[in-house]
């Protein structure tokens, strides 16, 4: 077992959004010796560096991560679509919002929203002329705390490896997997 430095311990604690005192109960110590080990002002035993990490392991297996939430058919359109390729695509796929694509990079995304105001006209007009930017993307490992605040200001969350979409994540997802 590799051990972590007191640093390492710390910020894993500050990521999961615990207290040295939530730690301390949860390892059967003393606060004031985690804020010690934290500081790197007491060279703790082996058994209870074991104890700590163990709790902050649990902790971190507890969280609900954007692999565990996104759908992994990730429905595109390229940006040369005409309008009328996009909403029928909508309809048969049962989503409101698209991400559009160029040669596989995503460009931008289209939604109902944005189709719902165009006359029939526009219909035969390539998507690309009414899509917005490309929906924020996230690595799979992001955590649902990051994806909800992300979700405040976008419709759709992209979940990305190497830049190429695994999934999306929509607020419906969200709702659907936490409730």
């Amino acid at each position: 077992m590799e051990l972590p430095t007191p640093a390492d311990l710390r910020q894993r604690r500050r990521d999961l959004g615990l207290t040295q005192q939530q730690v301390a109960d949860a390892a059967d110590v003393s606060q004031p010796l985690i804020a010690r080990i934290e500081g790197d002002t007491v060279d703790p035993r082996l058994s209870t560096v074991r104890r700590i990490v163990e709790v902050l392991k649990d902790r971190e297996s507890e969280i609900t991560r954007a692999s565990d939430l996104m759908t992994s058919e990730v429905v595109t359109i390229e940006s040369s679509a005409e309008v009328r390729e996009a909403a029928q695509l909508m309809s048969d796929s049962a989503y409101s919002q698209l991400p559009v694509v160029e040669d596989g990079i995503v460009v931008g995304s289209i939604s109902l929203r944005d189709l719902a105001p165009l006359d029939d006209d526009a219909r035969a007009t390539p998507i690309g002329e009414f899509m917005r930017e490309p929906f924020p993307a996230v690595a799979p490992d992001a955590t649902s705390g990051e994806i909800k605040a992300i979700l405040e200001h976008a419709r759709a969350v992209l979940v990305t490896e190497s830049g190429t979409p695994v999934g999306i994540i929509t607020e419906a997802d969200l709702a659907a997997r936490l409730s």
